[in-house]
């Protein structure tokens, strides 16, 4: 294929899931007024519900960066088999994975209603501390607290049969490092494990295009494979 064309789809593949911290867990969001006495470092909301979410691009960035890290200048000098997952600009090719934006289940909305600092999330105090002076600088971080859990759901654009495999292979492998990684920041002091389990995937049969559809158990198997990474579990 081509990069200059656009790909044939032959289907798309709906991959969902669970995403549950293991951590809180903090994506900040803008807060252009701050009143004294406030939260310094609020956490992004969906502005109809204002529920917290994890924005796809923070889940789309994370996965894309620990693969490269991973397999870029070893397995994929020239970066096709991360471009055909994620996209590219220059040039142009399209990205077979579509991600979404990750909506807290309506089991962890009900579990944590009315138990939180905030709604649904806590407050957590912490001290940053000037190494030259000293001095103790104390602020106040919103998360989501461990146990949270998100719809997980991804995408993906069946356009060549002979590399369903090796795309999925490689996405499991940015799953795993995912669980040994973290998601939002301050993760190198604990924030952002999660674990994302009971992945299943499904044809959508959205064109008459054929493929061998018995490779979508094996694929299946290998993300639900990934679990046994995941650092610990709740």
């Amino acid at each position: 294929m081509s990069d200059n064309k656009t790909p044939i789809i032959y289907d798309k593949l709906k991959i969902t899931g669970k995403l549950t911290l293991l951590t809180g867990m903090h994506i900040g969001a803008s807060n252009d007024f701050a009143p004294i006495g406030a939260v310094d470092s609020i956490v992004v909301r969906d502005p109809m519900t204002s529920q917290p979410i994890i924005p796809g691009s923070s889940l789309k960035g994370k996965m894309r960066i620990l693969l490269e890290k991973a397999i870029l200048n070893v397995e994929d000098e020239n970066g096709q088999e991360i471009n055909r997952l994620f996209g590219a600009s220059n040039p142009v090719i399209y990205s077979r994975l579509q991600f979404c934006d990750l909506f807290m289940t309506k089991n962890s909305v009900e579990k944590l209603k009315n138990k939180t600092d905030l709604y649904l999330t806590e407050i957590k105090f912490e001290n940053s501390i000037d190494r030259t002076t000293a001095i103790a600088n104390p602020r106040q971080l919103e998360r989501v607290p461990a146990g949270a859990e998100f719809e997980f759901v991804l995408v993906y654009n069946l356009e060549n049969p002979d590399e369903v495999e090796e795309d999925f292979t490689n996405i499991a492998t940015a799953i795993k490092l995912l669980h040994m990684d973290y998601i939002g920041g301050s993760g190198t002091r604990g924030y952002g494990k999660v674990k994302i389990k009971d992945i299943n995937i499904e044809a959508m049969g959205l064109t008459n295009r054929y493929y061998d559809s018995a490779i979508l158990s094996t694929i299946e198997t290998k993300l639900n494979g990934c679990e046994d990474y995941a650092i610990f579990s709740l």
